[in-house]
Parts: structure tokens; C-alpha cells; sequence
């Protein structure tokens, strides 16, 4: 789940833990930084940044369900399951409006990283 300052925003999935395999597996547990970003492969998304003996971790909407999901980090309204979800993409703009919101007035946001089962 993403939270920002005790709100919840909207619930985040991604690939299953497989002993952190590059571009196949959640992130370790812990608490990320976010920050906006823009690419013209992902259109508007997030970046996590600073997770350990990784990069590149993006949290973007799915275009086709959970297919092109890859490392990437999920975000979603509604949970339908294990590693399933809809609201893709408004879910990754109620994130985007929120941190838009905040601007650096409230300092940057954090991810809990503990999503894996």
C-alpha cells in the first residue's frame, strides 16, 4: 500500500520476490524515495530510488493488464487478487496529483516496500 503522511493513496503490486533477480522481482523491504518522472516509453510515471543493488525501479500503470509488469512497481485502486488489480492508471494519477500537490513544501515522499506476500 502507498501511503503519504498517514493517507492512503492506493495499493501497489508487482512481480513476486525471487531472491531480488535484476528485472524480475519485488524490491527488499524498507522505505524508498519517490520521485516524478517523465520518459517517452512510460509517459508520465515514478522513480524508487536508492533500493539496494538495484536501479531503474519504476512505478508506472499497466497498459495490458499485468502483462508488461516486468520490475516494475504497480500502482492500483482495487486489489482482485494475488498480484491483480484495476485502476491502473488512476491510481498512478491519484499518485502523480498527490506528489504534485505537495510540491517540496512537505518535503519528498517515501514508499513502505514492504508489498511482497
Amino acid at each position: 500500500m502507498l501511503f503519504h503522511k498517514q493517507h492512503f493513496i492506493c495499493f501497489c503490486i508487482e512481480p513476486p520476490l525471487r531472491p531480488n533477480e535484476g528485472d524480475n522481482s519485488c524490491i527488499p523491504d524498507g522505505v524508498y524515495e519517490l520521485k516524478r518522472s517523465y520518459s517517452l516509453e512510460f509517459g508520465h510515471h515514478v522513480r524508487v530510488l536508492k533500493v539496494p543493488e538495484r536501479c531503474g525501479i519504476l512505478m508506472r500503470a499497466a497498459t495490458a493488464g499485468n502483462q508488461d509488469l516486468k520490475a516494475a512497481i504497480m500502482p492500483v485502486l482495487q486489489l482482485e487478487g494475488m498480484g491483480k488489480g484495476s485502476g491502473s492508471a488512476e491510481a498512478l494519477h491519484k499518485v502523480l496529483m498527490r506528489m504534485e500537490a505537495a510540491g517540496s513544501a512537505s518535503g519528498p515522499f517515501f514508499f513502505d516496500g514492504h508489498v511482497c506476500p
